[in-house]
């Protein structure tokens, strides 16, 4: 099996590189850095130590405070942080700078891997989320480097697309030292995969223990001040086109009883910015872009943030949010930071990537469900002129993203161990 799922990877990559090709039509980042894929990294001195794989943003953001509790609790350890996308490429070079080696995680061709590993030498391996490949991680066990999946996560349909290759899921998930589930359902689809039951454990999500600086919400009321301090202000993040064919009609239908409502506007990749400007004017909303350094006056109506890494700060300036990739068909982003921020959120009815944590929010009354533009305006509407609303959905998501912090430190004490065997 494991020879046949190795021709199968040599057999797609010239269409895995042909997508990056495609790709690169409308990001330019796609096209650089190939020789990566391949595992050509030059990781120098800052070889060895650990490695830890989050695919795209958000892995990443999920990663996030398990990577900072890494820098601080072994700083004699060089880190690594590997993505698979561009976007995640950004994101760990704006974050974390020259603090960490930074590069792409090879295709999983056998030879691609063993170079990669012969150049970065990790003690430890960590994946965030299910980021499971099969020569990745045979070639780990080979070398006796531990391997440890947090923030684990499966849903059941992959459970039932694994079935067509359980000899060689099963043959790769039993290796692994230590799995990390966000809930006891994850953990028992992991174990029907083929993970062994003593070494996967209940963490609860690493996205709970986000640690919001005070520092944010003063940038965030820094950056109102710069306009009416007391203008409603929509933040949507992360936003997808289908998103925005909710959004932007709905948001029009808000200025209609706010007149000087804004619009923040932070679509999730990079190749859709200038669509997503694009589709706010053709709604009739007058727009001022982040990169083009233009103020965004009292005529603005949607600021559209052009750049990547500024999500969290613009969260911290509104008084109500929208959390993207909820109305088609991605699965939802990260509800949790707007909440973290004790911001009131809504999402669209799409969340199958947060599933547990959209449900949390919504029973305790920090979020709301919208299903069209109507329900959006009103919804909208109603948080921009209630305060008292806001407080209380604000202060529901404080509590529960409180109350459910705790998998770093039960990651923390995993990766030691691993580190002290």
């Amino acid at each position: 099996m494991h020879i046949l799922y190795s021709l199968l990877v040599a057999l797609s990559t010239p269409f895995v590189l042909l997508y990056f090709a495609v790709r690169g039509l409308r990001d330019r980042a796609y096209l650089a850095r190939w020789g990566e894929r391949f595992g050509f990294v030059e990781a120098g001195d800052r070889a060895g130590g650990i490695l830890l794989h989050a695919a795209s943003v958000g892995e990443y953001n999920a990663a996030s405070p398990l990577i900072r509790a890494l820098l601080k609790r072994y700083p004699e350890l060089p880190l690594t942080v590997t993505t698979l996308t561009p976007t995640g490429s950004e994101r760990v070079r704006q974050d974390l700078g020259s603090k960490v080696f930074h590069a792409y995680i090879p295709l999983d061709l056998t030879f691609a891997v063993n170079r990669f590993l012969n150049r970065t030498k990790p003690q430890l391996m960590v994946v965030m989320e299910t980021e499971i490949w099969p020569n990745l991680y045979r070639q780990a066990h080979r070398r006796n480097i531990p391997l440890l999946i947090a923030n684990a996560r499966l849903s059941e349909t992959s459970v039932k697309h694994y079935q067509w290759l359980a000899g060689l899921v099963r043959d790769i998930l039993q290796p692994v030292a230590w799995i990390g589930a966000q809930s006891p359902a994850d953990a028992e689809r992991m174990i029907r995969c083929g993970s062994l039951p003593q070494r996967t454990a209940v963490t609860g999500n690493l996205k709970f223990d986000l640690q919001v600086p005070a520092s944010l919400l003063e940038q965030g009321e820094a950056l109102r001040s710069r306009w009416n301090p007391a203008r409603p202000v929509l933040v949507a993040g992360s936003t997808h086109e289908a998103d925005e064919n909710v959004i932007l009609p709905a948001f029009a239908g808000v200025l209609e009883s706010l007149p000087d409502a804004l619009l923040i506007l932070v679509p999730r990749y990079p190749e859709r910015f200038s669509r997503a400007a694009q589709a706010a004017r053709a709604a009739g909303l007058r727009v001022a872009l982040f990169s083009e350094g233009e103020a965004c006056s009292a005529q603005t109506q949607c600021f559209v943030i052009d750049a990547m890494g500024q999500l969290l700060t613009y969260y911290a300036c509104a008084d109500a949010t929208f959390v993207g990739g909820s109305m088609g068909a991605q699965g939802g982003h990260n509800a949790l930071e707007p909440a973290a921020l004790g911001k009131p959120v809504m999402v669209g009815p799409n969340t199958a990537n947060a599933r547990e944590i959209v449900a949390g929010l919504i029973g305790c009354g920090a979020a709301m469900c919208i299903n069209d533009s109507r329900e959006l305006q009103v919804s909208a509407t109603a948080l921009l002129t209630d305060g008292s609303l806001r407080d209380r959905m604000g202060q529901a998501g404080l509590a529960l993203v409180e109350k459910n912090r705790g998998a770093l430190e039960i990651t923390l004490d995993a990766i030691a161990r691993q580190l002290a065997d």
